[in-house]
């Protein structure tokens, strides 16, 4: 059974649509797909309508957050959350603010650029964007790919938008530790992704991972294309040590990435054990 728990749509900053990713599933020979858009549900419906036999997909989303580093600061980290309540209010309300927070950064980071000379418009990179998609810096990248300032999305993320870039805008993600119980108070489960993915940026201290774990982390994705040998057997161990689960997966982004779609998966029996935790979680949701 090959199962990819992490890949994105044009609901976010893929660029295959919710159809379209379905697609590419089947023709990777996958069994089970999760689509886990940043910080949107809006394609799950039309991937459920795409849904061919022999393919089961998990629902699930990409939170944007930010944590405690481990050496007295912050950073960026991302939450995976599957199978929660697409209508917890509270969910509904983080997921508008953090969409909205995303079309200012990236606004800024666009109005920066064009004011430096480079030809991009501002208007017309979010023009192109659905009401409902969760903007992202891979939309500016195509841009400047399309302007022929730059060769690929890598090129552009290297030389302009990385965190470390003169263009690059931060913005005001969710506590992580909020967004545990939020996907736990919608009867979700909540994995911590690719938490070791360095060419990114700065990345959370191993600590961490044990305070987020007793807020009731339930697993980590080890398994992931930015992910060195050395990091996912240090993750592995630590995982052990703390019960959680070990999830893999691909991070599909379409052409904005060179990952195939099921180059990582997840065991059938940790999927079994996130859908476990699921049904528990919904059932202390309902009991209160």
């Amino acid at each position: 059974m090959r199962i990819d728990l992490h890949a994105h749509s044009t609901a976010s900053d893929g660029t295959d649509t919710p159809a379209e990713l379905v697609a590419t599933a089947t023709a990777a020979g996958l069994d089970v797909l999760a689509l886990t858009d940043h910080d949107t549900t809006a394609g799950w419906a039309d991937a459920v309508d795409a849904l061919p036999v022999g393919l089961r997909l998990i629902r699930g989303a990409e939170f944007s957050c930010v944590a405690p580093d481990g050496r007295g600061g912050d950073v960026s980290v991302h939450l995976l959350g599957y199978l929660f309540d697409p209508a917890s209010e509270a969910i509904i309300a983080e997921q508008v603010r953090l969409r909205d927070e995303r079309r200012v950064r990236l606004r800024a980071m666009a109005a920066r650029m064009a004011a430096d000379g480079y030809p991009v418009d501002p208007d017309e990179v979010l023009a192109s964007l659905p009401p409902e998609a969760s903007a992202g810096r891979p939309h500016l990248a195509r841009a400047l790919v399309s302007a022929g300032v730059v060769g690929n999305v890598d090129e552009a993320f290297r030389r302009f938008l990385n965190g470390d870039g003169s263009y690059y805008t931060g913005r005001a993600d969710t506590d992580v530790h909020a967004a545990i119980r939020m996907v736990r108070a919608a009867g979700g489960v909540a994995i911590l992704a690719h938490p070791a993915a360095r060419r990114r940026g700065p990345v959370i201290d191993t600590s961490v991972i044990a305070d987020l774990a007793a807020e009731g982390l339930a697993g980590v994705e080890v398994d992931h294309p930015d992910h060195s040998d050395g990091d996912r057997a240090a993750l592995r161990e630590i995982a052990a040590a703390l019960d959680l689960l070990v999830t893999g997966s691909s991070d599909y982004h379409g052409t904005n990435k060179p990952v195939a779609l099921g180059q990582e998966t997840t065991a059938p029996e940790v999927l079994e054990r996130i859908e476990e935790l699921a049904a528990s979680s919904r059932v202390a949701a309902l009991t209160g």
